[in-house]
């Protein structure tokens, strides 16, 4: 929207340089021309605004960079890192999040543990603190077969996160420090 805002007011800017009541052929051919000019701007700063790019890893984690780190990736297995994360069903709707309501704090965790789920580790060890991804975890990363699943009277199980779902994450590394000796 802000790049759309820019070059309309590019155009008016060239339409008030150019005299549009002039009659000779070289005006309205240079009118024509800037136009044209400021409309190629408008529709170029449309795709220069195109979408992300997608990266996929080894192990078949999707995800895009939303905000570039503030300093480089430096994680190790055994640091304590501390996140703030969503995590969404395929539907969109929201299972859990560091920000929910009664949880105020980010979530903090050794990376290559098994406080989280693997693709929320193979994430984090390669962000830098400030970044902040999209990430697509496959079932194979997160509650794998099993899901999370609670038995019912009966035998039924009610699962918040059904067997072989596949996960995305917003996520963003707010700090990360080497663990206590």
């Amino acid at each position: 929207m802000r790049a759309i805002s820019l070059s309309l007011i590019s155009i008016a800017l060239s339409l008030s340089q150019t005299s549009a009541f002039s009659v000779g052929d070289n005006s309205r051919r240079a009118f024509l021309a800037q136009t044209a000019g400021s409309a190629a701007a408008l529709l170029g700063a449309q795709t220069a605004f195109a979408a992300p790019e997608v990266i996929t890893t080894p192990s078949g984690i999707k995800y895009v960079v939303t905000k570039p780190p503030k300093e480089a990736p430096k994680s190790i297995k055994g640091d304590i890192i501390a996140i703030e994360y969503t995590g969404y069903l395929p539907n969109g709707q929201i299972f859990d999040a560091t920000h929910a309501e009664g949880k105020k704090n980010a979530l903090m965790f050794e990376l290559g543990g098994n406080a989280v789920i693997d693709g929320i580790n193979e994430m984090v060890a390669d962000m830098g603190v400030g970044e902040k991804r999209q990430v697509i975890v496959p079932a194979s990363l997160a509650f794998k077969d099993k899901g999370i699943c609670v038995e019912k009277e009966g035998g039924e199980n009610e699962c918040l996160i059904k067997p072989g779902q596949t996960l995305v994450y917003d996520i963003s590394l707010k700090r990360t420090s080497i663990p206590p000796p």
